[in-house]
């Protein structure tokens, strides 16, 4: 594949071929449920000493919240009025390089997005910033939200097997993480969560980081995920295009050309192993958007992707 030459706006689709309380950074309103991924103190997080913080600024007449030293990862999930209940679940992983998270613009706007159309959506505020909090920290909580999910299908009235993972920039890359390294639970577990699957059953990823290799990768996301001198097999490890399988569920890739901070490449490569293994996948590659756009909703091409997303959802029969 010439990805140099992928200068305009293209759509290519591969067919098949082969306890809860509220943190800074969580919405706290009516109908909008926090709940703490872990119980105590998460796996790893034993004498972190950064206080997580939450700030914003304004771009484009829009609200950018970025939080950061997150110690004490949740789901805040938001749920569809029964009347518009579809089963079908979402945990949404917010992009800031593993070294924050864009928490408004690519979570809890998108999030609603999701509730609006029945979905009962969960953004993820998982655990970042390097040292300590680097791999395999991040998936594990990606991993653990998925269980979670799961484990309240009843509760929340979902089908388990429409269950999937979002993610943007390097939640993107957390997403496809979690949508190509899956287990079915451990049916031994004292925890009742950790019997649960976390198996993504689709993907949606925007301006996902994917690859930890090459000229390519986010060097950004890749220090603060891997370290500052990764070896060749940890580089390899989470380089998420190298794991796709055919057990990888259906996913909606969606990218600008002009990409300067995580280039469009990676939307390639992996869309690339997708139609390897034959699995569904839609690509939708825009000429200019740069990178961070999110749930903006002007009126560039780039911002109408949700539109296509819907369409996608509905083709696949996870919306009406």
């Amino acid at each position: 594949m010439r990805y140099a030459s992928v200068i305009c706006s293209v759509l290519v689709t591969c067919g098949v071929v082969l306890p809860a309380f509220a943190q800074p950074g969580d919405h706290e309103q009516p109908g909008v449920e926090v709940i703490h991924l872990w119980p105590g103190i998460a796996p790893g997080s034993a004498g972190y000493d950064q206080v997580e913080t939450y700030d914003a600024r304004e771009d484009r007449g829009k609200r950018i919240g970025r939080v950061t030293g997150v110690s004490k990862p949740t789901l805040t999930v938001y749920r569809p009025t029964s009347a518009s209940d579809t089963g079908t679940g979402i945990v949404i992983c917010p992009g800031g390089g593993y070294g924050g998270l864009a928490i408004d613009h690519e979570g809890h706007v998108f999030a609603e997005w999701f509730a609006q159309r029945g979905v009962v959506a969960a953004v993820l505020k998982y655990r970042h910033g390097g040292g300590q909090h680097q791999q395999p920290v991040p998936l594990s909580d990606a991993q653990r939200a998925l269980r979670i999910m799961r484990s309240r299908a009843d509760q929340w009235q979902l089908k388990e097997d429409r269950i999937g993972i979002a993610g943007f920039s390097a939640g993107g890359h957390l997403a496809s993480s979690a949508g190509t390294r899956f287990d079915a639970g451990d049916a031994s577990a004292e925890d009742p969560i950790e019997r649960e699957s976390c198996r993504a059953n689709f993907m949606v990823l925007v301006y996902p980081v994917i690859t930890m290799q090459d000229e390519f990768t986010h060097n950004g996301s890749k220090k603060n995920l891997l370290g500052s001198n990764p070896s060749e097999a940890l580089m390899t490890y989470y380089s998420n295009e190298l794991h796709v399988s055919a057990e990888t569920g259906p996913t909606f890739l969606t990218h600008a050309a002009d990409d300067h901070a995580v280039p469009v490449q990676n939307a390639l490569r992996f869309y690339e192993a997708l139609c390897k293994h034959g699995v569904p996948a839609d690509l939708h590659i825009y000429a200019s958007g740069g990178h961070g756009y999110g749930m903006f909703r002007g009126d560039r091409p780039v911002d109408q992707w949700p539109n296509l997303l819907e369409a996608w959802l509905q083709e696949r029969e996870l919306i009406p």
